[in-house]
């Protein structure tokens, strides 16, 4: 029996805490720990997701991170 791999809205297969957010205020911080302490910044990533207006890119230091294009201020 397989076992099911959870699915972020906002990073897909791969896991939060794996992902740093590289813009804004937020720089530096992962993708789970906006998700506990900022619940609505990290519902404006979901909605950018959503507009395709995000990527998620593997630097040479093998991090994943986060970037939103065309940001507008939030």
């Amino acid at each position: 029996m397989a076992l099911q791999q959870e699915v972020s809205p906002l990073t897909g297969i791969i896991a939060e805490d794996a992902v740093v957010i590289d813009f804004g205020e937020h720089e530096g911080k992962s993708v789970l720990e906006i998700a506990d302490t900022c619940p609505d910044y990290y519902q404006y990533l979901i909605e950018q997701r959503e507009d395709g207006n995000f990527s998620i890119r593997r630097t040479k230091d093998k991090i994943f991170r986060l970037y939103v294009h065309n940001q507008k201020l939030h």
